[in-house]
């Protein structure tokens, strides 16, 4: 069964969950309202919620089945916090151009302008991060030009959020579907605001 961000949120561990409710609880209209990105994965009005719930929900069944296999040196809670954060800049780093189309504010081009805001967005929320928390938050979405064959970046926790974020961005990019997605009690933000 699908679940709603806020029973995902529910799932992280205090003293993190109070913060990421705050945070959620605040900006919610707005997570529901700007697009996932702006052309490969939910970019439609309120994707950036869709990609949210859609990751975490990815989350919590991988969790699930992998942990079931092996153990995992990381707790559920660990990666729901880093899988609904990973993003977190994402509502705040495009303007809408003269054009009619999203474009990156001047401000937030680039990782280090996307991390600083983090920082700023987690210090606010009082939302405290181990060194594994970290390395999540970074290596998300991979680990692109830290890449070395060297030393391993990407630590396990990273891993599992990267592979929750692919799935979501590149496999199942263009859901949830506006109607009948299949996969029971998945539905757009959009669709959810409407609803109740």
């Amino acid at each position: 069964m699908y679940e709603s961000v806020e029973s995902l949120v529910a799932c992280i561990d205090e003293p993190n969950r109070s913060g990421c409710s705050r945070m959620l609880s605040e900006h919610r209209e707005l997570f529901a309202t700007v697009q996932g990105s702006t052309h490969n994965h939910q970019a439609w009005p309120g994707g950036y919620l869709d990609h949210v719930v859609e990751v975490m929900n990815i989350a919590n069944v991988l969790y699930e089945q992998f942990s079931a296999l092996r153990p995992l040196p990381f707790s559920r809670s660990d990666l729901l916090l880093v899988v609904f954060l990973h993003d977190i800049e994402k509502p705040w780093k495009y303007e809408l151009g003269d054009d009619g189309q999203l474009h990156h504010k001047a401000a937030m081009q680039g990782k280090a302008a996307h991390q600083q805001f983090r920082l700023e967005m987690l210090a606010r929320y009082g939302i405290a991060l181990t060194a594994e928390h970290e390395n999540g938050l970074r290596y998300a979405e991979g680990e692109l030009t830290d890449y070395t064959n060297q030393q391993r970046r990407m630590g396990p926790l990273a891993a599992m959020a990267h592979m929750c974020d692919v799935a979501s961005a590149r496999l199942w990019f263009d859901h949830p579907a506006a109607v009948d997605d299949p996969w029971t009690g998945a539905r757009r933000a959009a669709t959810s605001a409407r609803v109740g």
